[in-house]
């Protein structure tokens, strides 16, 4: 199987506190965008090994790996061993707010279940997404959009008839997201920058990790201003935990050339893309 293993965009974050676990509690929307990662999977029958490359080096192809983690996560909850070879395309950038490495683990979840039969029901496999990580069980449903609740791995398909023109600038370094949780309590609003809902036909869109982020990496609320300062520009915000900014234009030419705007202003050093969400 060949399959696209798409990046997303949290069109809102809402943080609510911290929970006793240590996580914390949020609201999120998550709308999968047209472009990702490509996942290429052969089920190579019975045997135990794991023959897994990347095309981009700096990704780990050990255990670390979240695909793999969903792969061994599959296999102890049915009880199914199997040899396999897995391919992966690299394109989503890592450390970026766009859900690479949980899109990864979910495809290839998906693929291994279809694979050997489909062992597990979508319910099933939702218990063992949300057990690899937060963002994992959205990507598993048929929706281009979905609500999370809980630390966000508690998912519900949302109706979300739009297909918006989307620019993605990821800055050269990406933000842990524990970090960003951890600053979230004691930060503080960088006078002059936006932080508040911006009010759009398909929702209010607002980040609440903007605020520790912003706080340290003073790039991203400069590129969040000069974004807003273009009239086609319908609202900007940073996705997931960053480090990647991203605006909401009215058309694709539109989304084209501010991307082409956005290169000249961020430097070669930064990754900029013209995309579209998903249908």
């Amino acid at each position: 199987m060949t399959l696209l293993s798409p990046a997303k965009i949290n069109l809102s974050l809402r943080v609510l506190g911290k929970r006793p676990d240590g996580f914390h509690e949020i609201e999120t929307r998550l709308v999968r965008l047209a472009f990702g990662d490509t996942v290429e999977v052969e089920h190579l029958g019975a045997g135990t090994h794991v023959a897994f490359t990347c095309s981009d080096p700096t990704v780990p192809s050990d255990e670390s790996n979240l695909a793999l983690k969903a792969l061994r996560a599959f296999e102890s909850r049915t009880g199914l061993t199997s040899s396999w070879r897995i391919h992966l395309e690299k394109r989503i950038p890592h450390g970026a707010g766009l859900g690479g490495g949980s899109s990864n683990a979910a495809t290839l979840l998906r693929a291994a279940n279809d694979l050997t039969g489909s062992p597990l029901s979508l319910p099933q496999l939702l218990e063992v997404a949300a057990q690899i990580g937060s963002d994992v069980p959205c990507f598993l449903l048929d929706s281009p959009a979905a609500d999370g609740t809980g630390r966000g791995e508690i998912v519900q398909p949302a109706a979300f008839p739009h297909r918006l023109p989307v620019v993605l600038i990821k800055p050269p370094f990406p933000i842990p997201t524990p970090w960003a949780y951890k600053q979230w309590a004691g930060s503080k609003e960088i006078p002059g920058v936006l932080y508040a809902p911006q009010l759009c036909e398909w929702g209010a869109m607002v980040n609440d990790l903007e605020r520790p982020v912003f706080q340290k990496y003073l790039l991203l609320p400069a590129l969040k201003s000069w974004l807003l300062e273009h009239g086609e520009v319908r609202a900007a915000l940073m996705s997931g935990s960053g480090s990647t900014m991203f605006a909401i234009t009215d058309t694709d030419g539109q989304a084209a050339e501010l991307a082409e705007k956005a290169r000249a202003w961020c430097g070669e050093t930064s990754w900029t893309l013209a995309t579209r969400t998903a249908a």
